[in-house]
């Protein structure tokens, strides 16, 4: 079915008509009509699990995730028995925490923006495709593990050394697309190298978005939460305890590679892509630019090992990178605003989550779930775990965020996780675990959009088909499989 983009005789207004008759008021009905059965049978619906439930419908609908947020909230705290102003408070009171991260996460994307300013992640790539070669004689297979391990290393040092998130990917990839086609490589074994080496790379490194990631949300969020049940977590236990589910993602990216994906895939040479390394215009930096481009990413990460402060080393390294002339001075306000773009709807989903949260926690209604829940699994440690890690994987493919399942799944899965006999550090796993599951194979995640941006240059890797599908198997089974059996040994 054509869309209004591209069938000028549908109007915005008939599409949205249509979009409400055919989605929404379906959804509002059946909701509706379970609440009004639930009335007449005299059954309160738990108002946490009513909430969670509303606003994974919402996100299905493709209503955007801070209204989906806000929305399933103010349901959620009306269902049980605030008044309005109530619940809104609840939501406004706990916004401190996820801003923090947010403000952080907006001071990356200013400094992304101005290392992608540098030149620097764009000399590298013609570096890379010079190294290649054009010609049939210089792609061996050789060339195609070289490539894969480039790949690889800069997935990591996106997310920690470099912490440019996937703003290297649009840059690195289109170039060598000519290369992949000559080598037949399967793009989709590289949409998976992609997202398993950047989710790697975060859940694990507790450096760059690692950092925020481990430290800044799962310890902050477990130590908020697990404060009542006598729970405490340091840095230190965050890498030991996702040690295990982010081998799982190790797993299938080696699956990806060696079994799934290893067959050739021939795809068309078009002119775009035969074209891109020999018409690609040569890159400069000057050495000056340079000097700074490498002091700036030092100081980055020589704030967040000795102050434990990514938003203090982003902001000095954004500093020196201006005042050496990277970019003119009065762009600032321009290359900033440009990373704050970038960033916006993460770090706008993440405050609102710890609101979310926190009106979850205001119903009162977490322990009766917990204790019902503890109860229907019983003493079945192993169904328990499994249960909450599809939850997890379920609740984040709809918005795409595992920085922001964090303060959502906390309030449940902490006390849920200690009521059936697990361990501080088995807690810690599922929980970050679950809400990392779904992040890389969800059609909205930042890693997936990333990778079909690159590899889709030519307009031959479709995003749910090539990148979205693959990334998902890969990504999420094995670390389904690998947490469980964390949750069960730690």
């Amino acid at each position: 079915m054509s869309s209004p983009a591209t069938n000028p005789a549908v109007s915005a207004g008939d599409f949205n008509g249509r979009y409400r008759l055919t989605r929404v008021l379906p959804a509002i009905a059946l909701a509706g009509a379970i609440y009004g059965i639930a009335a007449l049978a005299d059954y309160h619906i738990n108002a946490v699990l009513l909430t969670i439930a509303v606003m994974i419908a919402l996100c299905l609908l493709r209503v955007p995730v801070p209204i989906a947020l806000i929305s399933a909230a103010l349901l959620g705290g009306l269902h049980a028995g605030m008044d309005t102003g109530t619940a809104i408070a609840a939501l406004n009171d706990n916004l401190l925490v996820g801003a923090q991260v947010g403000m952080t996460y907006v001071m990356i994307g200013a400094f992304a923006v101005a290392i992608a300013r540098s030149g620097l992640l764009d000399l590298f790539a013609q570096k890379i495709a010079a190294r290649v070669g054009t010609d049939k004689q210089a792609t061996s297979k050789g060339m195609k593990w070289m490539l894969f391990a480039i790949f690889i290393a800069c997935s990591l040092m996106s997310q920690n050394l470099v912490p440019v998130h996937i703003a290297f990917i649009p840059v690195m990839i289109p170039p060598l697309l000519a290369v992949f086609n000559r080598l037949r490589v399967d793009r989709r074994a590289i949409a998976c190298i992609l997202a398993c080496s950047i989710s790697f790379s975060y859940l694990l490194l507790p450096t760059g978005f690692g950092a925020i990631y481990l430290n800044e949300i799962l310890m902050a969020n477990v130590n908020e939460v697990g404060s009542a049940y006598d729970l405490s977590m340091t840095a230190d236990m965050a890498p030991k305890a996702m040690f295990l589910p982010v081998m799982g993602i190790v797993a299938g990216m080696l699956v990806a590679v060696f079994i799934t994906y290893r067959k050739p895939r021939d795809y068309v040479a078009t002119e775009l892509t035969e074209d891109a390394g020999s018409n690609a215009k040569q890159v400069e930096v000057k050495p000056l630019q340079l000097i700074a481009t490498l002091a700036a990413l030092a100081v980055a990460l020589i704030c967040q090992l000795q102050f434990d402060s990514l938003l203090v080393g982003a902001m000095i390294g954004f500093v020196i990178l201006a005042a050496a002339g990277v970019f003119r001075w009065r762009a600032q306000d321009d290359v900033f605003t440009e990373g704050m773009r970038m960033m916006a709807q993460i770090a706008v989903i993440i405050t609102i989550a710890s609101g979310f949260a926190g009106v979850l926690d205001a119903t009162g209604e977490i322990a009766p779930l917990v204790e019902a829940s503890a109860n229907l699994i019983g003493e079945n440690r192993a169904l328990g775990a499994l249960i909450m890690l599809l939850v997890g994987l379920f609740i984040t493919i709809g918005f795409g965020d595992s920085f922001a399942s964090v303060p959502i799944l906390a309030p449940i899965y902490i006390p849920l996780a200690l009521a059936l006999g697990f361990s501080p550090m088995a807690t810690i796993a599922l929980l970050g675990a679950s809400a990392a599951l779904g992040d890389a194979g969800s059609p909205a995640s930042t890693i997936t959009l990333g990778a079909t941006s690159g590899l889709n240059a030519d307009g031959q890797h479709d995003h749910v088909k090539d990148s979205v599908i693959p990334t998902f198997i890969h990504a999420n089974f094995g670390m389904v499989l690998f947490a469980w059996v964390a949750a069960m040994v730690l």
